[in-house]
């Protein structure tokens, strides 16, 4: 399949299709017929060694829409499988995708570059192979939340309108994301490895992965299962971060997992505001399994979908193989609670070495989103207000947020002993506060403005996108023209998302 390329954009490199024939088919993407720029991420561009301008111009805007190979790319559509909510699909892969190559960014770091969007392929399912404008704008917006607030994310470079109409419910314009990755590997990566029986494709893969992402685990005693351990941790601290943002994901089905602990594939996604661990968001979700407070036990059984693979690579029979995998799985809990204690411990002012107690640092947590709960409060308004408590601020005092007062008033008491033997409390008060205020942002991609944006965005106003992209990349600075995208929703607003496929 010929096409005309594309000037030379990036410096590609290929080690993926290099290494692991057999998990990818070459492809083409289709043409855009009138493709036009919505969004460039100029940093992130740079940050990659391209030049903006050149991105934007004709020839650079075409090959981000998929319909011209850039010089020294080989497009690819990846090979996956995949548990989708529970149930195995043996054969995923890119269905409206294609990888480029891989690029050395300015800090030689290796990244992908992929297209979201850029027509059907093999592997399309018979799916047409589009995206449209409002999904892949929601991906860029959340994309660059969870980068501002250091959660490991996947990024857009851009976001082309092609000019053609795609069917959803309604007719709706087109468009390709163009989505920077630390890899596309995924759990599913290594279950359709598996599931083609050739436990050497297996190998290549997991030593591709370890080369790339874990390559500490190379020189211990057992390699893979010093990869799992290590997929384990940084999955821990992944989780960890989402679930003290209160993102949910939406649909964390094991295709939809990194080995390289990076967030990917932002479809109906959401962040919770009135704290309930069974919210869920997804249109599709109708039994809540992805809901907020499941999302570290579905990370775990990911996990033991990916050790599932590797048991022929790390003993010679099963017995022993799972044997010596179980500890590894059964040490997330272990290492996300430790994760996720930490970065409440840190929201609340607490942290570091300051001698305090885990069991009963725990129980502190655990009661106040008992709280939380029980009142129904915002979760990020909270831990600002927290903040606001500590300064002595009543007109933003958290206390005015909660309905069951003695009980805070109770939990506010050991909170503040609790700061106080850390010695933040008192004189230290306010550096405390500024600590909080550091880490605990005022502006999320709250629902209803993520919605009213995209909305705008569809029909070609940018605006509201524009503005809301300014607040969410500087989330953690107050200010009084962004103060309508600091607060919740309507209350009784029932929110749904949508994959958008």
């Amino acid at each position: 399949m010929s096409v005309a390329a594309a000037p030379q954009l990036l410096d590609f490199q290929h080690t993926y299709a290099d290494a692991l024939e057999g998990l990818y088919v070459p492809w083409q993407g289709a043409v855009a017929p009138e493709p036009r720029l919505l969004v460039l991420n100029d940093a992130l561009a740079r940050e990659l060694g391209a030049d903006p301008e050149a991105l934007r111009a004709p020839e650079g805007v075409a090959a981000l829409a998929g319909s011209v190979a850039p010089a020294g790319s080989r497009p690819i559509a990846m090979a996956y499988s995949g548990h989708q909510f529970g149930s195995l699909s043996p054969r995923l892969g890119d269905g409206r995708a294609l990888l480029l190559g891989e690029v050395l960014d300015v800090e030689g770091r290796r990244r992908d570059l992929h297209l979201k969007g850029s027509g059907r392929t093999p592997f399309a399912r018979g799916g047409d192979g589009k995206a449209v404008v409002g999904p892949m704008l929601r991906e860029h917006v959340v994309g660059e939340a969870m980068h501002a607030l250091g959660i490991p994310t996947t990024r857009a470079l851009a976001v082309v309108a092609t000019g053609e109409r795609v069917r959803r419910e309604t007719s709706l314009p087109g468009a390709v994301l163009a989505r920077i990755a630390a890899s596309h590997l995924r759990v599913g990566t290594f279950q359709y490895a598996s599931l083609t029986g050739n436990v050497e494709l297996v190998r290549r893969l997991a030593d591709y992965a370890i080369a790339r992402h874990h390559p500490d685990a190379a020189a211990a005693d057992n390699p893979y299962l010093s990869l799992l351990a290590s997929v384990v941790d940084v999955q821990a601290a992944l989780i960890a971060r989402w679930m003290s943002v209160a993102f949910v994901h939406g649909v964390m089905n094991s295709d939809n997992m990194t080995i390289s602990g990076e967030t990917i594939d932002y479809g109906p996604c959401a962040f919770m505001e009135a704290f309930d661990p069974a919210a869920t968001f997804s249109s599709i979700d109708h039994g809540g399994r992805y809901a907020y407070g499941m999302q570290p036990a579905l990370a775990q059984w990911n996990l033991a979908r990916l050790a599932e693979t590797l048991l022929p690579l790390v003993a010679d029979d099963q017995e022993s193989a799972v044997a010596a995998v179980t500890p590894v799985l059964e040490s997330w809990w272990t290492r996300y609670d430790a994760a996720f204690l930490d970065r409440l411990r840190a929201k609340l002012g607490l942290g570091g070495d300051d001698g305090g107690d885990d069991e009963l640092d725990a129980t502190l947590v655990a009661d106040l989103l008992g709280l939380l709960r029980a009142d129904r409060v915002d979760f990020t308004t909270f831990f600002r207000a927290a903040a606001a408590t500590l300064r002595g601020d009543r007109a933003r005092d958290a206390r005015g947020l909660l309905l069951s007062l003695p009980a805070w008033d109770a939990w506010e008491a050991r909170w503040r002993e609790r700061l106080g033997e850390a010695g933040r409390s008192d004189a230290g008060a306010a550096a405390t506060a500024d600590a909080m205020d550091a880490i605990n942002p005022v502006y999320i991609p709250r629902n209803h403005a993520v919605e009213d944006a995209l909305t705008a965005a569809t029909v070609g106003d940018l605006a509201p996108l524009t503005r809301l992209v300014d607040a969410v990349t500087h989330p953690f600075v107050e200010r009084a023209d962004l103060a309508d995208l600091a607060a919740p929703g309507p209350e009784d607003d029932i929110y749904v998302t949508y994959c958008g496929t």
